[in-house]
């Protein structure tokens, strides 16, 4: 919703701005001009970016209309998630994990919190870091670098995706000029005509440089702000997941691992210690 008020306001700004000044707003409908630069646009992002990011783009458009989906409410839920599976080990030991991390589609530890069942790669995280610590990890600061590199690893697979958007916002203005030159190019085969017929020409031309730098500021720079900015909320996701674990490991107990999570998250979502406290108070016992 929110990107599509946004979508809403560029094009009302700036088309409802030209006609008030008493420009034709027709005018402004030169397809061709169009092609040429999305179409290039297009190709040149094909040619920059590999198979990866080409695959990543449908979801990082999901990604941009749905907005980020790490609210306070997820939160919560991810930290009721840590008290619950640390919980479970102070009360029946690590062994007692297993089937959990073994089978996590089938776990009711896991499924008790559905946000965090459904985020494929926070449950395999999870799981990953306490198989190793069932299998006698128990190295804080050697895994500490493994979540690390691990989240470095994710990071820049994200970015790729982030620099491929700024990159197409870069280059559209210089694809508007491409397209407005050789609309001059056509015009100067038609010096003959008509001042008027010119005119009309030159004007069409025109369209390219202002469709170039209106695609560019208007839409694919703010997509690229706005895909960092859900990113980096997912980013501190995992960062709360890492320091709850690492809490964990070193030897704190649940209500203080837990503790150790919430204060990574940002002021914006972070629940009160207040909140957490009554979601851990009423969590259901996992066997």
């Amino acid at each position: 919703m929110r990107l599509i008020i946004g979508i809403v306001i560029v094009f009302g700004s700036v088309l409802g701005g030209y006609a008030a000044l008493g420009g034709h707003v027709e005018v402004l409908w030169q397809p061709f001009e169009f092609v040429i630069i999305l179409g290039a646009a297009i190709g040149a992002f094909v040619i920059a970016n590999g198979a990866p990011v080409l695959k990543a783009l449908p979801a990082a458009f999901g990604t941009l209309f749905k907005g980020p989906k790490y609210n306070k409410a997820a939160f919560v839920e991810l930290l009721g998630m840590q008290y619950a599976m640390y919980k479970l080990i102070q009360s029946k030991g690590i062994l007692a994990l297993e089937p959990h991390i073994e089978n996590p589609h089938e776990s009711t530890l896991f499924n008790a919190f559905p946000s965090f069942a459904k985020n494929h790669h926070a449950v395999e995280f999870v799981c990953d870091y306490m198989r190793m610590v069932t299998l006698g990890a128990n190295n804080q600061h050697e895994m500490e670098a493994l979540m690390d590199e691990e989240l470095e690893t994710h990071h820049q697979e994200q970015e790729r995706m982030v620099s491929a958007m700024q990159s197409l916002a870069d280059g559209t203005p210089a694809l508007g000029i491409v397209a407005a030159v050789l609309g001059v190019i056509k015009t100067m085969g038609s010096i003959a005509e008509p001042p008027e017929v010119l005119g009309h020409m030159i004007g069409g031309a025109l369209v390219g440089t202002f469709f170039g730098v209106f695609v560019a500021y208007g839409f694919f720079a703010p997509f690229a702000a706005s895909l960092r900015n859900s990113y980096e909320a997912e980013s501190k996701y995992f960062l709360s997941l890492k320091v709850g674990l690492l809490a964990h490991v070193s030897g704190q107990v649940p209500v203080m691992a837990v503790e150790f999570a919430r204060k990574a998250l940002m002021s914006d979502v972070r629940p009160t210690f207040a909140e957490v406290d009554e979601a851990t108070a009423n969590l259901p016992a996992t066997a």
